[in-house]
């Protein structure tokens, strides 16, 4: 029959362990490491620093 074989326990090792599809714990992780991402890259851009003109120039 397809669909979701209920009979058997998956087994992940590794990465698959902490980040699957399948329980809703891999997906809420996935979630996570989605959200810390886009805050880090949002974060890294905030906090840079700006590059530095002089104030006064000469002519």
């Amino acid at each position: 029959m397809a669909g979701h074989d209920a009979g058997s326990q998956r087994q992940f090792t590794g990465f698959q362990k902490y980040f699957d599809t399948y329980t809703m714990t891999g997906r809420r992780n996935y979630v996570i490491a989605t959200y810390a991402t886009i805050a880090s890259i949002v974060l890294y851009f905030k906090l840079r620093p700006k590059k530095q003109t002089p104030a006064v120039t000469q002519k």
